[in-house]
């Protein structure tokens, strides 16, 4: 059996950061940066004042206090916007307010709160010594400075700064569109009515959920039936067409293993058995267009605990990503329990409320069950088990990846 480390790595190397496209800010939130965006002159652009008030010589208010104020001539009014640039004579004052340009001959600012606040000339209660609420041309950055570096995942703040050096438009890496199909005869539609031996298809809703989380854009395909003529007819239909193609079902070495059958002939795709538990039977590869195609068992907790470890990284790769893992927390296992023989054990677990340390359980009393569908929703992490381990006792010390936020 191969490693899981193996091939995560394995998975990991189909991926590629896909080519940047022009984006405007509008759509610019969750995307990768594709390259540097830097200043293309000082911020500010201008010294302005820090404060509503007024625009003055330091020298001038220099004696002021509440027993003894200063009165100035007020020659300007100048808002937040204005581009004027009255000059400042000695004994006169600017009113002005947050975010204006500082006038010529103004070296400080007065808040108003000290102040009559005046409009024709103003009564100043207290010195402002020179600079005093002024922000200084190039304060935030000069010229050529880096503002958000290649690489970068886009969230509020850096969109923020990238309006505010007039970046109206960026490069970033386009969001890889994921084909999800899931197969087997006895899956149907959610709302379906039921005949014997069917169920409702759930994983292609995972897995299209998983996609997105992970940054991607889906294409919900299926559920497809367990012909692999069929089969073949849509991989080629998807190859070049789609950035990565998710499969679920139809892996392992029964009679009617539909994506093996129609693969295994394909040189690009290996099926192999992991040293994992849930999700042995594994199949990757690339199709002959070069399309990435990851093959995933079909009991649900096996694709989520496969999606997590082998498909998410590569679709966070192809965004533009390095940092393609999940957060890790070192938790205490408040519970025991046994562990497969030579293989790594995935185990979907909760956290327990209250305790004075991070703490797990496992998320149902049927554990790491590879068909308890319904009991996934309880999962908020998965403790990964190493090979060597045959048994966690209570008390022990899990690397745990955390799968909700």
């Amino acid at each position: 059996m191969r490693p899981l480390d193996e091939h995560r790595a394995a998975a990991l190397a189909l991926a590629h950061a896909l080519p940047p496209v022009e984006v405007g800010l509008d759509d610019a939130w969750g995307a990768v940066l594709a390259e540097d965006v830097r200043t293309d002159g000082p911020l500010p652009r201008w010294d302005n004042s820090a404060m509503d008030g007024y625009a003055v010589r330091a020298a001038d208010v220099a004696g002021a206090s509440a027993d003894a104020p200063v009165v100035l001539r007020v020659v300007a009014d100048l808002p937040a916007g204005s581009s004027a640039a009255p000059s400042l004579p000695v004994g006169t004052a600017a009113r002005i307010m947050t975010g204006a340009p500082v006038p010529p001959g103004a070296d400080a600012i007065v808040p108003v709160e000290v102040t009559d606040a005046g409009t024709t000339t103003v009564e100043v209660r207290a010195a402002s010594p020179l600079g005093a609420h002024v922000r200084r041309a190039g304060e935030d950055a000069v010229a050529g400075d880096l503002v958000v570096p290649a690489g970068t995942l886009l969230g509020a703040a850096h969109v923020s700064a990238l309006a505010s050096v007039s970046a109206a438009t960026v490069r970033v890496h386009r969001r890889p569109r994921v084909a999800v199909v899931s197969t087997g005869d006895e899956l149907v539609p959610p709302g379906t009515p039921l005949d014997r031996g069917q169920i409702p298809d759930s994983n292609s809703w995972l897995l299209a959920a998983a996609v997105r989380e992970a940054g991607g854009d889906p294409v919900r395909i299926g559920p497809v039936g367990d012909d692999p003529a069929d089969l073949r007819v849509l991989f080629g239909e998807l190859d070049g067409t789609v950035d990565a193609i998710v499969t679920s079902g139809g892996v392992s070495v029964g009679a009617y293993d539909v994506v093996k059958a129609a693969l295994r002939d394909d040189p690009g795709v290996e099926f192999v058995p992991v040293a994992v538990q849930p999700g042995k039977p594994q199949g990757l590869g690339r199709l002959p267009g070069g399309t990435p195609v990851f093959a995933l068992p079909g009991n649900p907790v096996s694709s989520f605990a496969s999606f997590e470890m082998f498909v998410r990284p590569a679709l966070l790769r192809m965004r533009g990503l390095t940092d393609v893992q999940r957060p890790t927390v070192v938790a205490r296992a408040a519970e025991g329990w046994r562990t497969p023989p030579g293989r790594a054990q995935l185990m979907p677990v909760r956290w327990v409320a209250g305790a004075s340390e991070p703490t797990v359980v496992r998320a149902t009393a049927g554990g790491s069950g590879s068909h308890l569908v319904t009991r996934l929703a309880l999962a908020e992490g998965l403790a990964v088990i190493p090979v060597d381990v045959d048994e966690v006792l209570v008390g022990d010390l899990l690397t745990v990846l955390k799968v909700t936020p």
